[in-house]
């Protein structure tokens, strides 16, 4: 991890993902950069020690791992961005903006996803993703985290 560019975008302010994902990556040695409309960043985010964006495009360049977001749709209605086609339009992980990452770069998402607003699904399903192992190695890794820490054989205690 330590070397490695690391874009986060969409909704950072609401991301329990994202500030968890920050502090690991940071600590691991990986330059992180977040990217957002300025509604879904946080002020001061870069007092975290990351590099803020308020377009797509400049974020995405040269990553190695490019780390989409759920568009949370109840946020909607607070007016943080016009609409979802507006979103998807500026925001969304296409083809064409992932061709400004690294060639080996891989897209991550914690989901559920919104198919078509923060991500289209030729990247979604794409070769490049790694989606569908991240969600299920995450499971897993609560799990034994939760047994460990229940008392389980080789657990706290």
């Amino acid at each position: 991890i330590e070397g490695l560019t690391v874009t986060i975008c969409g909704d950072v302010k609401h991301s329990r993902v994202a500030r968890s994902n920050i502090h690991a990556l940071r600590t691991l040695g990986a330059r992180v950069r977040v990217a957002g409309p300025r509604t879904l960043l946080p002020m001061g985010i870069e007092s975290l020690g990351v590099e803020a964006h308020d377009r797509l495009e400049p974020a995405l360049e040269g990553a190695d791992v490019v780390m989409m977001l759920r568009i949370q749709k109840e946020r909607q209605q607070a007016g943080l961005f016009p609409n979802a086609r507006e979103y998807s339009r500026y925001w969304g992980l296409n083809a064409t903006r992932l061709a400004l990452a690294k060639p080996d770069a891989i897209v991550m998402h914690p989901g559920p996803m919104n198919r078509g607003l923060e991500i289209d699904p030729s990247v979604a399903d794409g070769p490049r993703a790694v989606i569908l192992d991240q969600v299920a190695r995450g499971v897993a890794i609560r799990m034994a985290i939760l047994y460990l820490l229940g008392g389980g054989e080789g657990g706290v205690g």
